[in-house]
């Protein structure tokens, strides 16, 4: 070889290098997010605010320990069969993370991929409630809050709207679904805890994409129940409000779940919103710490992904900057046992099941207020459900209740028989959650 094919050739392999030692210190995002079709209000604001973290941190702190988060998105319109082809598509890149679909419908496509592929699924504040059960579900995270637990909350603050747990007793509530899986989901529990707490439920189905709802209003006015619960999703929650009004029942007795709570929900029914109150796991508004450093390091520096950014600090908007926080912090604590370096999925996975925010930590990710802690393990992949609610004033959401917990008590032993269920039908050995978090502190321990 020449001099010259020789110097070549070093060029060329440095090249090679170089791009492969960027490669390492980069952590990509698959997003599988809809910017159109009737749910892309939620789309739009989630992906928005999740990537605006994103954002932040490779701006601010040149990414995580010096490791770059990449993404980049697919357009799903909410439709599982287009979340599946993103999955197959974006799947192979290079330092994938994990998967964020917001859907329950993808999610629910999606179980069998990720546990082959060994990469994390987030569902934040959806998803099948069973995957909370880490022993048998290791690479699902419904985060913050599962459909179970979401229901018990509700439960337990129409409790304490009634004066007491026991003040339920003979009262009738409604639960009007989305017609998905994501709306059906919580039907049986909603059956159990009326047989528990001795209430009437009538579940009703708006079918997709909830337009049309005179004949559901129309026999809710018949039954004539004390509360109605909305488990709605995009352009079903406005219909509802303004068709509540036009029936003649009070928005102050219906009580929307974690998927009808946003500024879309709302701001369309005009008048017929006011009064309403809604679940949430974040709070909205733009005062908190940290969606101030995204207007001033993101937004300033025209890099926002919102296209209106009156959206800033809106519901989904916050619950986007939650999840980016949650994801990051996962990493985070992954780098701390694996190094600062490219993860594989399954090292991100150790990351989401050891995410302990505490308070403390909250407030110094700047969130403090913006929502509670969480306290993933291997057993509890959802992370402690805490709630609370707020109510449309006409302009803004205003919290009215404290944070309220589940009632784990009673909700645990119905997710580990569903689990138990799952993986004999799967042929899935649970793993001894117990023997491999000693295991870990053992790893610890000699590391120090």
């Amino acid at each position: 070889m020449t001099i010259k094919h020789w110097l070549r050739a070093a060029a060329v392999a440095s090249v090679a290098l170089t791009s492969a030692a960027a490669l390492a210190d980069e952590q990509y995002f698959p997003l599988q997010s809809y910017r159109v079709g009737p749910y892309a209000a939620g789309g739009t604001g989630f992906f928005g605010g999740f990537i605006d973290y994103l954002n932040l941190i490779n701006t601010r702190d040149g990414g995580v320990n010096g490791v770059k988060l990449t993404w980049s998105e697919g357009e799903t319109q909410y439709e599982v069969e287009r979340g599946v082809e993103v999955y197959e598509r974006l799947k192979n890149n290079p330092g994938v993370a994990a998967w964020n679909p917001l859907s329950v419908g993808i999610a629910y496509a999606m179980i069998d991929r990720i546990t082959k592929d060994k990469v994390p699924l987030i569902t934040i504040n959806h998803g099948r409630t069973d995957s909370t059960d880490g022993r048998v579900f290791p690479y699902v995270f419904p985060l913050l809050l599962n459909p179970y637990s979401e229901t018990s909350g509700i439960v337990n603050y129409l409790a304490g709207r009634e004066g007491g747990i026991e003040k339920l007793k003979g009262k009738k509530i409604v639960v009007l679904y989305h017609g998905s899986p994501y709306g059906k989901e919580t039907i049986p529990i909603y059956d159990l805890l009326a047989k528990q707490f001795g209430f009437e439920v009538q579940q009703i189905e708006v079918p997709h994409p909830g337009n049309e709802q005179q004949a559901q209003w129309l026999t809710i006015r018949r039954a004539k129940p004390d509360y109605v619960v909305l488990r709605g999703w995009g352009v079903m929650n406005p219909v509802a409000l303004k068709t509540a009004q036009k029936t003649g029942f009070p928005a102050d007795h219906i009580v929307g779940n974690v998927w009808s709570n946003s500024e879309e929900d709302v701001r369309p029914a005009g008048d017929a919103a006011k009064g309403y109150v809604a679940i949430t796991t974040q709070a909205s508004g733009a005062d908190y710490p940290v969606v101030q450093e995204i207007i001033k390091t993101v937004y300033d520096a025209n890099k926002g992904n919102l296209q209106d950014k009156a959206r800033i600090g809106s519901v989904y908007h916050n619950l986007g900057i939650v999840n980016g926080i949650l994801n990051v912090e996962a990493i985070r604590i992954a780098q701390a046992k694996f190094g600062k370096r490219t993860l594989t999925g399954d090292e991100v996975r150790w990351g989401f099941e050891n995410l302990r925010l505490d308070e403390a930590r909250v407030a110094a990710l700047g969130a403090k207020g913006l929502f509670h802690s969480i306290n993933v393990t291997c057993a509890n992949h959802e992370g402690d459900g805490r709630v609370t609610f707020q109510q449309w004033d006409g302009q803004k959401w205003k919290v009215v209740s404290d944070w309220i917990a589940p009632d784990w008590k009673l909700l645990r032993p119905i997710i580990e028989k569903s689990a138990a269920q799952y993986a004999v039908e799967h042929k899935i050995e649970p793993r001894d959650c117990a023997r491999e978090e000693a295991a870990d502190s053992v790893r610890k321990a000699s590391a120090e």
